[in-house]
Order: C-alpha cells, then sequence, then structure tokens
C-alpha cells in the first residue's frame, strides 16, 4: 500500500522505507517516483532494484554522521529528519542513474568580477619584437632551446620552413621523451599535415603570424580528434574524445603545429601518470613536478617551441618552478576550457609554458577568448606590444635593441613585503629580485595580503568538485586502478570528499565572495604584485580569487636546479602582469640556461 505524507510536510510522501508497512506495490512506487519528478527520467526497474537492497536510515545513523558534520541533534529532532534524510538519499539514488559526462558543467559557474568592479574596456592587440640579426645557424637543432619571438623570424623570413622545423622537433622528441618520460602520445601524422599546409601557405605569402609553423606540445587532458586523451591515468588510457579543445582549434587557426600530447600526473596530480614518472630536466632523479609535468620539462628540454598547460591549484606555477620554465596562469574566464578536463569547474584555468614571457604573451593572444562552449569564458582586451620592454636585451633571449614603447611606464607595482623579509634556511633569492626592478626604476610599494579569514579551509572546494568530477571513478571502484594510492592521492580525496556537507561547500564560496573582496581591496593601489611564488596562502588564495600570475627562474641552488619568482597581476591584468615580468627577465639570465644532456 502507498505511504501516507509525513506530519511535518503535507505535500511530501515518504520514501517506501520510511515506515514500517508492507513493501509498496510497482504502481505505488512509481507513482512515488513521479511525485518526486523522477517519472520518466529512470528505466522503470531500475532504482525500484537498488533500492530494495538499501539499509533503512535510523536516528543512530543521523547522529553519527552529524558527527561528521560537526553537528549535534536531539533525539526527537533526528528522529524528525529521518523521514527526510531518507528521501535526500533516493534522490541520490535516482541522479546516479543519469550518466554523466566529464565535459558537462554545472548550472552554475564561478563568477571573478565583483558586481562593485566595471569590466576593463579595449581592444585586443599582439605586436610580437622582431629582430634584424636572427640567423639561422649552421646546425638547425641550435634553434631547438631559442624562444617562439625568434623562431618565428625564421620562418617569417623563409630561413627555415615548418617542416624543417616540426622534423627536428619530432627527432628530439623521440630521441629524449623517453628519458623524461614526457611523452604520451606523439601526434606525427597531424603534425606533418599542419607542417606541409603551413609550408605552402607561407611560400604563397600567407603568414598568418607569429605561431604560424611552430610546434608545440599539450598537455593530454585537451582533447585531440583522432588521438587518445587520457588524462593520464589507467581507467582512461584507452580513451579517445571525437572534439578538439577550442585551445587545440584556435592554435590550429593561428598555424602553430601540434607535435605530441605530453603527460600529466594522473587526472592532474603530482608528476606520476600511467607510464612512470615525468623527469626535471636538470635531474633526472627528480620528478619534474606537477600537474603540468609534460609540457613545462619538454619545453625546457627543447623538445617543443611551447607548451600548453593547467592549473587549478599550482599545476602551472610548480611545475615551471621545478623545471625553469616560463610559465602563464591566466585570469580565470580569458581563456575557454572548452575540451579540456574538468577537475573543479571554479577553479580550471589554461595557459601557456613557454622559454620567455614574451612567448606567454603571443600564445595567450591566440587562445583568448569567448567561444560559445565554455561559459564562463569571456572576452576582455588584451594588449601586448613586443617592442617596449623597458630594457635592451642580449644573446639568444634579448629583446630588439632599443626597445622602448609600452614598457613599465604608469605601472603600480607592490611587493609582498611580509614574504620578502622572511626568515629562510637556505639561500635568499627572492630579495635580488626586488633589486633588479629598483635598478630598471621601478618604484616598489610594500602590500600585504589579507589573512583575517581562513583561506586554507577553502580547499573544501577543489575537494568537493573533483569528488563531483569523478564521482563515476569513485563509485564504479575504478578508482583503485590509479596509481597513487597514499592518503594525498586522489582516490582518497574523491572518497573523502563525499563527507563534505553540500551546506558546508555552500558556505566556502559565500567565504570566498569575502576572500575576493579583501584581496580586491588590498591589490587596490597597484596593478601588479612581486612575490615569492609560494607565499603562504598565494597559490590557494589567488586560484580561488582567478588573478593572473606569471612565474619564471630567478636563480639556481647549489644543486643545479632552478627556483622562481611570480608577478601576480590584478584581475584581468594579465598583460600588466608579463610586463613587469618581462623587464626583469630581459635584465637577468636565467631563462637563457639549458640543462645538460638535452643541448
Amino acid at each position: 500500500m502507498p505511504d501516507q505524507p509525513a506530519a511535518s510536510s503535507p505535500s511530501a510522501p515518504l520514501s517506501p522505507r520510511a515506515q514500517d508497512t508492507d513493501p509498496l506495490d510497482r504502481r505505488s512506487f512509481l507513482a512515488w517516483t513521479s511525485s518526486l519528478g523522477l517519472a520518466g527520467t529512470l528505466f522503470p526497474g531500475v532504482l525500484w532494484a537498488r533500492m530494495e537492497g538499501q539499509e533503512a536510515i535510523t536516528s543512530q545513523m543521523l547522529a553519527e554522521a552529524a558527527k561528521v558534520a560537526g553537528l549535534e541533534f536531539t533525539e526527537e529532532e533526528r528522529e524528525m529528519m529521518v523521514a527526510s534524510v531518507d528521501r535526500h538519499r533516493d534522490a541520490m539514488l535516482a541522479l546516479r542513474e543519469v550518466k554523466i559526462s566529464n565535459s558537462v558543467p554545472p548550472a552554475i559557474h564561478f563568477e571573478p568580477q565583483l558586481p562593485r568592479t566595471p569590466l576593463p574596456v579595449g581592444e585586443s592587440r599582439c605586436v610580437p619584437s622582431r629582430r634584424a640579426d636572427i640567423r639561422r645557424p649552421e646546425r638547425l637543432e641550435e634553434v631547438a632551446f631559442w624562444p617562439v619571438t625568434h623562431l618565428a623570424e625564421l620562418i617569417r623570413t623563409r630561413q627555415v620552413t615548418p617542416s624543417e622545423l616540426t622534423g627536428m622537433y619530432l627527432e628530439r622528441l623521440k630521441r629524449h621523451g623517453p628519458t623524461l618520460e614526457c611523452v604520451v602520445t606523439l601526434t606525427e601524422e597531424l603534425a606533418w599535415r599542419q607542417a606541409r599546409r603551413a609550408d605552402d601557405e607561407i611560400a604563397a605569402g600567407n603568414y598568418r603570424g607569429p605561431l604560424h609553423g611552430i610546434p608545440w606540445g599539450a598537455k593530454d587532458l585537451l582533447a585531440v580528434q583522432g588521438y587518445p586523451t587520457t588524462w593520464g591515468a589507467p581507467p582512461y588510457q584507452n580513451q579517445v574524445i571525437d572534439d578538439d579543445a577550442t585551445v587545440v582549434t584556435r592554435l590550429e587557426q593561428a598555424g602553430a603545429i601540434l607535435v605530441a600530447k605530453l603527460t600529466l600526473g594522473s587526472l592532474a596530480q603530482g608528476d606520476v601518470w600511467f607510464g612512470g614518472m615525468t623527469r626535471n630536466p636538470w635531474n633526472l632523479e627528480q620528478g619534474s613536478s606537477g600537474s603540468s609535468a609534460g609540457p613545462a620539462a619538454a619545453t625546457v628540454a627543447g623538445l617543443v617551441g611551447f607548451g600548453i598547460g593547467s592549473e587549478t591549484l599550482g599545476s602551472i606555477v610548480s611545475p615551471a618552478t621545478r623545471c625553469g620554465a616560463t610559465g602563464l596562469r591566466p585570469s580565470f574566464g580569458r581563456v575557454s576550457r572548452a575540451g579540456a578536463m574538468a577537475l573543479s569547474w571554479s577553479m580550471d584555468k589554461l595557459g601557456p609554458l613557454c622559454r620567455s614571457v614574451e612567448d606567454c604573451a603571443l600564445v595567450l593572444h591566440a587562445i583568448q577568448g569567448a567561444d560559445g562552449r565554455d561559459s564562463t569564458a569571456r572576452d576582455v582586451g588584451f594588449d601586448w606590444r613586443g617592442d617596449g620592454g623597458g630594457t635592451t636585451g642580449t644573446g639568444a633571449f634579448g629583446a630588439m635593441a632599443g626597445a622602448t614603447g609600452l614598457g613599465v611606464q604608469g605601472l603600480r607595482v607592490g611587493y609582498l613585503q611580509s614574504a620578502f623579509e622572511r626568515e629562510r634556511e637556505g639561500p635568499d633569492f627572492d630579495t635580488p629580485v626586488l633589486e633588479v626592478l629598483r635598478r630598471e626604476g621601478v618604484e616598489l610599494i610594500p602590500v600585504e595580503l589579507p589573512d583575517a579569514l581562513p583561506t586554507g579551509a577553502l580547499s573544501i572546494i577543489l575537494s568537493a568538485e573533483a569528488g563531483a568530477a569523478f564521482d563515476d571513478l569513485t563509485r564504479s571502484g575504478r578508482d583503485s586502478l590509479l596509481v597513487r594510492q597514499g592518503p594525498g592521492a586522489w582516490p582518497n580525496t574523491f572518497r573523502s570528499s563525499r563527507m563534505i556537507p553540500a551546506v558546508e561547500y555552500i558556505q566556502a564560496n559565500r567565504v570566498r565572495t569575502l576572500i575576493m573582496e579583501a584581496l580586491d581591496d588590498a591589490l587596490s593601489q597597484i596593478d601588479v604584485l612581486v612575490t615569492p611564488s609560494y607565499a603562504p596562502n598565494l597559490l590557494l588564495m589567488t586560484n580561488l580569487t582567478g588573478h593572473p600570475t606569471v612565474v619564471l627562474p630567478n636563480g639556481f641552488t647549489d644543486e643545479g636546479t632552478p627556483v622562481s619568482i611570480s608577478f601576480v597581476g590584478g584581475l584581468w591584468k594579465d598583460a600588466e602582469a608579463m610586463r613587469v615580468a618581462r623587464l626583469y627577465q630581459e635584465a637577468t639570465d636565467f631563462h637563457r640556461s639549458r640543462p645538460e644532456g638535452f643541448v
């Protein structure tokens, strides 16, 4: 016989397990699912079968569950809750019958722009620097470490063809890729097709711009038609997605040549993937850090012209630091994530890993903007003029002689004072950065980040969203196939995320708004913040707020491995952050170093 409405909720029927009655007949069960709005969404017998095997919710269960949430209810309150919690579980079971692809976002999305702050206005433009003295070396492989700006000049002036560059980089990928364990799949057939097209276009006078004919590598969470997209994890090792990520499409439109899909730590964590551990080119006994492990290692080792990585919580900053790459984590919403594996819809960002700051600017200009596929992606002006930088560089990476123009004139630059003044156990690589900037004429303003709110507690946002993104992996038990299984690895995080109450996830996002407002206030007097890359709470805070960060090498340890400094821009001030970062980079030589064994 059908259940009766609950006394505390006259319009809501109890679930079949909420009363001690005879089992529901099938007609009553279907009427009950209809009352919950489930009719027509499920195969008629599926939910019925699932429910018969479920243990009944009891007051004692709720008492134990409340402890997980840090709450306490009276016996009377728990008894009243039983029927409602039972209905919640039934609804959750119904939702689990719906197959949801990783590509489907939630119906809500994060907006980094505070209502009190208008979006910047202005058109996008990108004018690369040029040098008249770029000449093809006798041994073509010498250019493997050249920045995109210089490779582009070789191609533009027809000293080198795209096919020649493609062949050179493919050969290096085959030779050094196994050593670094940084290649998942060579996209050789596609690369040669794109290279031959670029050859023909340039020969016919149709030069698309500075990325035309430049070979690049994609972190293997970006979908590419006809090739596996493995996400670095055994359960997806043979996955082929019939789609091209927006970033892949836009780079092809710019004339760039995809030569390889590069490694990431499994499901964008760390540097361990199903094929091994991606190595640091400066120390092969050390991992390259993650999760954009392959793009960072391959770029620094001269196996690609540039790479595309992603960051949710340090996945560009960390491998760029370890490997000595120059990386850009753009403002949240500047680059579409369509066609990329989702880990955290409100925190994921895609960005370039390159050999120079200007290379990052050229790539960002090509991949930015709304696409009608990612609802968070938007069109915000990006202004880069490579003829400005404030210094005259020298050597293979130097800027055009006599460079002036845009520079850093008019920019307000701050530095995170407490992070620079903290006690250190080892050498101080960071303070000399400030000395260089001051020597170049930058007036630095001391700034502090807000610390009154529990920023670290907001990590549950990432955990909850990641748990949802890979819910089916957890419930199917296939999470046991992942290589890493420790307390800090994804399988445990995904399982543990099921214990985060939905209310607390919402509350965390409300605190996130308060942190966004506090950081906006703290940075209101500056355009760019110079900071040690791992200053306390910096990575988590700026990944939560969506601020852009440029990271680049600022020294080498006694063991010969790189360290880094970061330049955080105001929201949408990616170009401003890169202008200050470029000023420092061109006044130093750290980014010009090449790891032994790959030269």
